[in-house]
């Protein structure tokens, strides 16, 4: 335990230190009675920053976005009753995007639940569906039930936790421990192992999918090194932009399951996939032959496919055994250009000079980093505007472009953004969003104002729900399911105190790229969007 909270061994300023211990780096909240002031009381004492978000679920989404950028846990406060359940869906999304976050909850004395009914119902039976755990601690082993909790988040898949800790067990005493170093990952058994390296010896032209569990650094490094051993194509889920470097000869563009990238992988003769958990595809059955080899931390209950050989462990170890015997491929860098440009190609969407394409609003954006020396990451919401931003936006590390795509919910690219500028204050964020997903988390606004965010919210702003548009096949609907009144969010970020810009030109959001690039707080810049080829954009990328 810390110096400064040696002398307060109260149930919350236990738990704040063993959150900071478990690598918390911030807790993000939105309080109320019972525990949440001696939570945040604790927080202070320990070290840890507290963020006041303006709603349950955009805070969640913060905590998992912190600890996918940390590989540590992230955290989120909140009160009894509305707090918790305004927070699900927050919590589903750490769950399906496998981050580890511990949702720390106000709660109800055993002697309360015997007459009280007022916001009263089963915390833990509500988020269970969605948590690895759950504890409600009320007594001295605050400590000893935090690490069971922590160690449950953390193991694979990682997802997150609930503790419910009511008021007066936050002001009880507790015993303090000390969290002890992780155990080191296993490695895939030596059987599994060699059965994969026969496999690629035998290949002559394979193919990498690496996913979301392949972004820690030393994975990301071991990847690389057989991907240019193998010479290969090598694709990436949309969590796992960046591990392989879209600069790199042998990027060859997103994979989902869809049709963008079918023609490159039906040339395959073995498929890798690298940690690409299929909570990341598509909703479309597997269509390849070739044979596969699982690399993954954990054994997947479902799966598309039934892989020739798995090995699951530590990644790390199984990608060196696979790069020791592996040979130069017989592919060639000008087959992965020849299908990368195919692909842009297919999923072109610039727009015209009277009306902004998403896919000019991306390219504009990247140029104008490059033209400040700004080097930006990006996160992206769920609808329509995400397949131009997942495909223009150029990565070279992983996390440079951030996106909830195993729950794909609406909502997700501002919270993200306020994360990741408050996690590296030195690197702006540039949110990409359409109008529906900033509506549902609007407030949020505010939240990046009174931080001092620096943050741009680009919104692809076409009047509906373009995403949905695109699939309503000729179904006569009431003209205003899938459209609303036309709003201006630049004049909602100026109300909070940012910067806000409305575009209707290229010229304009030019303009506007560099007032907003040149501040350091945060700014909208609200771009009337032509919606016309989503569509066909969507039919390119998913068949």
């Amino acid at each position: 335990m810390s110096a400064d909270t040696k002398a307060n061994t109260r149930g919350a300023f236990v738990l704040a230190d063993m959150l900071r211990q478990l690598g918390v780096t911030r807790v993000f909240g939105v309080p109320g009675g019972g525990s949440s002031l001696d939570l945040i009381e604790g927080a202070k004492a320990t070290g840890l920053p507290f963020t006041l978000v303006r709603h349950e679920t955009a805070g969640m989404m913060m905590a998992s976005v912190t600890a996918d950028l940390t590989g540590r846990p992230g955290a989120m406060l909140v009160t009894k009753g509305p707090g918790v359940a305004n927070a699900v869906n927050g919590v589903a999304c750490a769950a399906l995007e496998r981050s580890p976050v511990f949702l720390v909850a106000d709660g109800f004395t055993d002697k309360q639940r015997g007459y009280v009914t007022h916001q009263l119902f089963d915390q833990v039976a509500l988020v269970a569906p969605v948590t690895k755990a759950q504890a409600q601690v009320s007594g001295p082993d605050i400590a000893a039930e935090t690490l069971r909790l922590a160690e449950a988040a953390c193991a694979a898949p990682a997802g997150p936790v609930l503790l419910e800790m009511n008021g007066p067990a936050a002001q009880a005493a507790a015993v303090a421990r000390q969290v002890p170093a992780p155990p080191p990952a296993a490695s895939a058994a030596s059987a599994d192992i060699a059965a994969a390296q026969a496999l690629l010896a035998a290949a002559r032209r394979p193919v990498v999918i690496a996913g979301l569990e392949a972004r820690d650094e030393a994975t990301c490094a071991a990847l690389r090194t057989l991907v240019q051993r193998l010479g290969c194509p090598a694709l990436v889920t949309y969590k796992a932009k960046g591990v392989i470097a879209d600069a790199d000869p042998h990027y060859a563009g997103i994979f989902t399951g869809g049709e963008a990238e079918a023609a490159i992988i039906s040339q395959a003769d073995l498929i890798l996939l690298v940690g690409a958990d299929p909570v990341e595809f598509i909703l479309q059955p597997w269509r390849y032959a070739a044979p596969t080899i699982d690399i993954a931390l954990f054994a997947r209950p479902i799966h598309y496919i039934t892989p020739t050989t798995a090995c699951i462990g530590a990644l790390g170890p199984s990608l060196d055994a696979l790069t020791a015997i592996a040979a130069a491929s017989a592919w060639h860098v000008s087959d992965i250009a020849a299908h990368l440009a195919h692909m842009a190609e297919a999923l072109s969407f610039p727009g015209t000079e009277a009306a902004i394409g998403p896919q000019r609003i991306v390219e504009m954006a990247a140029a104008a980093c490059r033209r400040h020396g700004v080097d930006a990451r990006v996160s992206v919401d769920a609808g329509a505007h995400m397949i131009s931003a997942t495909t223009f936006w150029p990565c070279s590390r992983p996390h440079d472009l951030l996106i909830s795509n195993g729950l794909a919910t609406m909502g997700f690219a501002l919270p993200a953004a306020i994360a990741a500028a408050l996690h590296d204050t030195a690197r702006p964020v540039l949110a990409f969003t359409g109008d529906g997903g900033l509506a549902m988390c609007l407030g949020e606004l505010a939240t990046a104002a009174a931080c001092g965010a620096r943050i741009v919210v680009i919104v692809f702003n076409d009047d509906g729900l373009s995403l949905i548009a695109a699939k309503r096949d000729g179904r006569d609907l009431p003209e205003d399911s899938l459209a609303w009144r036309h709003a201006d969010f630049a004049a909602t970020m100026l109300g909070f105190g940012g910067l806000g810009f409305v575009v209707r030109s290229a010229a304009e959001y030019d303009a506007a790229l560099d007032a907003a690039l040149a501040q350091q707080g945060p700014a909208v810049i609200d771009v009337h969007v032509d919606p016309a080829g989503y569509a066909q954009q969507l039919k390119a990328l998913r068949g």
